[in-house]
């Protein structure tokens, strides 16, 4: 495994890291124990870093971490999220008082005394521009109850609006081959000042694995049953934002990015490690062999400049306008 600094912070994490949205619920059936399982095999594999929210699972997928986790907190690294269990429309929400109570629920479900990475969920630009929430944080920052702060953003317009305040050491971003845009403008602007980069949705909601037919069907309780056209939340953070049948057909043009690379899911994740401005990417999971096929990632060749402008074509000519919503 190898590891990259998460921009000019003092953490060191897994260039591939593992989210647990999947193993705390909204993605159909899990098992625990098969997600214990493979927490386990990850953390033997070397991954250090483990991205979670205080609603996944309302608060199971941190509860999940506890356990893999116990005893090994100075070594395993954990970011968790907050706003999206209230309003994140109503200014309360980013209240010292509220946040403070997230925080320490979920420093309770993890059993840590500090988090590594305490990042803001999704808010609206509207919060992000009035800039108080940022206020709380510091203040949080001081007390020793997290570790450092960032921000999980929806579009490049609200990052960009991140890299103005100087503390917020980390960028989580819907990127994968399918979501292109960041690379132009937002990347760049965030190496510079030394802002990290975590790179989720990287597989499309599998879709990039290129295992979907059209009008392929998923549980009542699976996100990408009932947020595939945006009805819940974001349209972007379920299928990139991309119309399923869409998706698959897009897809289905890239299966030659596996020659040579085992599979979809494998080229897919080392078309994102492939970029320099990124610190880790991190895929879903919900059992052994998911995370094993992930790991894989990190082996496989890296494109060349002649793929990697071949992608770039594709994202431009054929990808960009099915995108839906914001990004």
């Amino acid at each position: 495994m190898k590891y990259r600094q998460l921009g000019n912070t003092d953490l060191r994490v897994s260039e591939l890291s593992f989210g647990t949205w999947a193993i705390g619920g909204n993605w159909g059936t899990t098992d625990d124990a098969e997600s214990l399982r493979a927490l386990q095999v990850a953390m033997d594999a070397g991954v250090n870093f483990f991205d979670t929210a205080d609603v996944y699972g309302s608060g199971h997928s941190e509860e999940l971490l506890a356990k893999a986790t116990k005893g090994k907190e100075d070594d395993i690294y954990i970011g968790t999220k907050f706003c999206r269990a209230g309003d994140i429309f109503d200014p309360k929400t980013y209240s010292e008082e509220t946040v403070r109570t997230y925080c320490e629920n979920s420093l309770k479900r993890l059993q840590r005394e500090r988090i590594d990475l305490y990042q803001i969920h999704c808010p609206p630009m509207e919060i992000l521009q009035d800039g108080k929430v940022f206020e709380v944080l510091d203040k949080l920052q001081q007390e020793g109850k997290i570790r450092h702060y960032g921000v999980s953003v929806e579009t490049v317009d609200e990052g960009l609006l991140c890299l103005e305040n100087p503390n917020v050491k980390a960028l989580q971003v819907i990127f994968n081959i399918f979501r292109q845009k960041p690379l132009a403008e937002l990347f760049p602007q965030a190496k510079a000042k030394g802002v990290g980069i975590l790179a989720r949705v990287p597989l499309a909601s599998g879709l990039l694995t290129g295992k979907f037919t059209k009008n392929a069907a998923f549980e009542a309780d699976d996100h990408r049953n009932f947020n595939k056209d945006g009805q819940a939340f974001n349209v972007g953070e379920t299928f990139a934002g991309i119309e399923f049948n869409k998706g698959v057909e897009l897809s289905e043009q890239l299966r030659w990015i596996a020659e040579g690379r085992g599979n979809m899911t494998r080229a897919s994740l080392r078309w994102i490690l492939d970029q320099e401005e990124i610190t880790t990417v991190i895929p879903g999971f919900k059992n052994v062999k998911q995370v094993e096929d992930n790991l894989a990632a990190t082996e496989v060749p890296a494109f060349t400049e002649a793929e990697l402008e071949k992608l770039k074509s594709f994202y431009e000519a054929e990808v960009h306008s099915n995108v839906r919503g914001a990004y």
